[in-house]
């Protein structure tokens, strides 16, 4: 095995992502030794229980002696926490973060900065709608996109930060690239962002409907809805933090929606088919691409077997 790209790192928040993280980092030797900090006692509590690294019981001490500190916490809660981890990090180490609006992000850690480290935004286009500290798992990022949006810095000591903490998600299965964060923002409004919108959106309407019963949205929920609850089940927290600040690019991305819906509410109310058929026929054409580009299955059903075996449960 090669040596580790940080000989120490430290993760702030022991989610989904952070968990991940330090399995990952442990699993594929990307650093040397794990340190996780959480502000809940709780969350902390069942961090220990895990085998996810030492569990620090302060912030200050988590980040003394990193190399590299993750701050994998809702992208509201950024600034407060990496203004309070600034101070204790040692001089030269990195921090990045892992939220999903980055336009933000490198606002609240540039802010926070004090001309001593390294700051370097990030976004790993991986996750799940399961959370918490047990959620985590080393393969989360196997062949996953991880998008960097590093600063303007063009000095040799920064590059090479850049370049280490590309190597480190690369140890860890990513494929690494590096955009500039409006970009990101943008991209990201479309392909995440506004699905995440709409899935809580039918899912609410679809409980809220005066002509449905609960009971019955649920008892003959067909394949694509379910797809849509599983969505909705993703943390809100995290959720309502990147509506309200990726708003911009969300509302551009929800304004030309609107108006795409609307032309197939009229294609449907006035009987044309054919206007649906082109439309449809286009959509279907994307789906092939996001397969051929290795992004998704070709399986039948995701690879859902339709009639499990009630043996191989037991």
């Amino acid at each position: 095995m090669s040596d580790p790209v940080f000989p120490s790192i430290a993760i702030v928040g022991a989610g989904l992502i952070g968990a991940s993280i330090a399995r990952a980092a442990a699993e594929y030797g990307a650093a040397g030794s794990v340190i996780l900090y959480d502000a809940s006692d709780d969350v902390r509590d069942r961090a220990n229980g895990l085998d996810l690294g030492t569990v620090s019981d302060t912030l200050a001490l988590a980040v003394a002696n990193a190399d590299c500190v993750f701050l994998c916490v809702p992208v509201g809660a950024l600034s407060a926490v990496a203004a309070d981890a600034v101070p204790h990090m040692k001089t030269g180490a990195i921090l990045t973060d892992v939220g999903s609006v980055k336009g933000e992000a490198a606002a609240a850690l540039t802010a926070a900065g004090d001309g001593r480290i390294h700051i370097i935004p990030g976004h790993p286009i991986a996750g799940t709608e399961q959370s918490g500290p047990e959620a985590g798992f080393a393969t989360l990022f196997r062949d996953a996109w991880h998008i960097l949006t590093p600063g303007n810095d063009t000095s040799p000591d920064y590059l090479a930060a850049v370049d280490a903490l590309t190597r480190f998600w690369q140890a860890l299965g990513a494929k690494v690239e590096t955009m500039d964060a409006a970009r990101h923002d943008r991209v990201l409004a479309i392909t995440s962002h506004l699905p995440h919108l709409i899935a809580f959106n039918i899912v609410a309407t679809a409980f809220d409907m005066e002509t449905v019963e609960q009971g019955e949205v649920v008892k003959y929920s067909a394949g694509g809805f379910r797809d849509f609850t599983r969505i909705a089940a993703s943390d809100p927290v995290m959720w309502r933090d990147v509506f309200l600040t990726n708003k911009d690019a969300v509302l551009e991305c929800l304004g030309r929606f609107s108006e795409d819906l609307a032309a197939l509410q009229r294609a449907i109310r006035w009987g044309d088919g054919d206007m649906l058929m082109r439309e449809f026929s286009r959509a279907r054409t994307i789906r092939k691409a996001i397969i051929d580009a290795g992004q998704d299955s070709s399986e039948v059903n995701f690879g859902r077997n339709p009639h499990p075996d009630p043996e191989a449960e037991k």
